[in-house]
């Protein structure tokens, strides 16, 4: 595939045809450096020699959030790019077009990372639509409609628990205060307090005075270039997803109130235990998950007031339910509710207590028919210049995403898809995480034609008359 951006066809010095974009190609290594430039800022766990061989410790709104969204801002703004900030802190950066005053075309995803995350996850998808943006002003093309580019703050949800919370709150689905109030996971300071999001973004200075809401930044659309995080296109050999949609999941924090009491004294049919009863929920939840086909995962667990020759009296620990279908999923959490009660009541000794609070209801999701077409329309030109791997002989297929994003949100308020580049052993949210440059560069190709696609389709239905 050609990626050097420059060919001598493009349309460099005003010879491009309004709408014969095939020929602008992106450029891999410009795209590679700058994400490999802006994962200086956060890099951590090293697990090689080569200085890319790090994962990334950038969690939102700490110090080195903060730099990348200065070298953002900083690169938005070389490119001509119209720039703000939200009362969440998501930056938008907006080239202009013909039709000025229509909504935009946006490209987004996200800066943050996981405490032990790696370079892609949400990087590449920020990279690449940036990496649009320089293709079409390096050929001076004037689009029919404006395009831009979104950071999305706290995606990961790793830091404050509320995942895509700052697209939720532009979506109007999750309340400002909410959002602003939400307290961080683990004191980040040597006080020992927790600090909130609002709080946060005003240290690092980017609380901004723009309202966070669809209502004042209307896009016309959303696409999100995003690693799978999965292995199945590297297992099928296949080198783009066309996402169609994105499986139902809930999070919660559930909470086991039991008895602190002496571990030497105290016998078993005398103990209100509730670390062995949080324990036995969690296995009961993954039981319960996979009898619906569903998943299940407890990531965080804690437990007061943490002595070994104590019993917790209170443990809290984290539930992730998945399933591709939203009544699947209401099934898998009525057992879980069902179960969870019998086993603290009655298999728990003396028994325990039990307290439900939801962090995250994201329903199934349903991209919208004119993005997806437009995606697939681009990967099916893309991969036609590369050599066939697939045992079928397609190199892209139709996905439905696993996992949340905030394009999950933005299609609530203006037609979205998604755009799933291949994931080396299908291993994401680790300092390992890996997508080859080659794959890197046509995630990327596949999002500028699927772009450049709606914006002449907009043109064509009369959307700007």
């Amino acid at each position: 595939m050609a990626t050097n951006g420059v060919n001598g066809t493009n349309g460099v010095n005003g010879t491009y045809s309004k709408h014969d974009f095939s020929s602008l190609k992106v450029n891999e290594s410009r795209l590679m450096d700058a994400i490999h430039t802006g994962c200086k800022y956060g890099a951590a766990h090293r697990y090689g020699d080569h200085p890319t061989e790090t994962g990334m410790a950038r969690l939102s709104l700490n110090d080195a959030d903060k730099q990348i969204r200065d070298w953002f801002l900083a690169t938005a703004e070389t490119l001509n790019c119209k720039t703000s900030v939200d009362q969440m802190g998501n930056l938008f950066a907006v080239r202009p077009g013909r039709n000025s005053e229509a909504p935009p075309i946006m490209m987004g995803s996200h800066l943050d990372t996981q405490p032990t995350g790696g370079r892609y996850d949400g990087i590449l998808g920020v990279n690449s639509a940036l990496e649009v943006l320089k293709v079409l002003h390096e050929n001076n093309m004037e689009t029919e409609g404006s395009i831009g580019v979104v950071n999305w703050t706290n995606e990961e949800g790793a830091r404050f628990p509320m995942m895509a919370v700052s697209s939720g709150v532009w979506a109007e689905a999750v309340p400002l205060e909410t959002a602003w109030n939400l307290a961080e996971v683990s004191p980040s300071g040597e006080d020992g307090e927790k600090r909130t999001m609002k709080q946060e973004l005003e240290r690092i200075g980017y609380l901004g005075e723009q309202p966070a809401s669809y209502k004042a930044f209307p896009m016309a659309c959303h696409f999100e270039v995003h690693i799978e995080q999965g292995p199945s296109l590297e297992i099928e050999k296949r080198r783009v997803g066309v996402v169609k949609g994105v499986q139902a999941f809930k999070w919660f924090e559930i909470t086991v109130k039991g008895r602190d009491s002496h571990a030497g004294t105290t016998p078993y049919h005398a103990r209100m235990d509730s670390m062995l009863c949080a324990a036995k929920l969690i296995v009961e939840s993954n039981k319960i998950s996979k009898e619906h086909g569903g998943l299940s995962t407890t990531g965080i667990v804690t437990g007061q007031p943490g002595s070994i020759n104590t019993m917790a009296h209170t443990v809290t620990f984290t539930l992730d339910i998945r399933h591709t279908q939203d009544d699947k999923l209401a099934e898998i959490e009525k057992s879980c509710r069902t179960a969870f009660s019998r086993i603290a009541e009655k298999e728990s000794e003396k028994g325990c207590k039990i307290e439900w609070k939801e962090l995250v209801d994201s329903p199934a999701v349903n991209f919208h028919a004119d993005c997806i077409a437009a995606v697939e329309a681009s990967a099916k030109e893309v991969v036609q210049e590369l050599p066939m791997t697939a045992d079928d002989g397609q190199l892209w297929r139709y996905m439905i995403s696993g996992a949340g994003h905030d394009s999950c949100y933005t299609n609530r308020r203006c037609p979205t898809s998604m755009i799933f580049t291949p994931t080396k052993d299908g291993i994401s949210h680790n300092p390992v995480e890996y997508c080859s440059p080659e794959d890197c560069a046509i995630g990327a190709q596949v999002l500028l034609g699927a772009v450049l696609r709606y914006d002449k389709m907009r043109a064509e239905r009369g959307d700007f008359a």
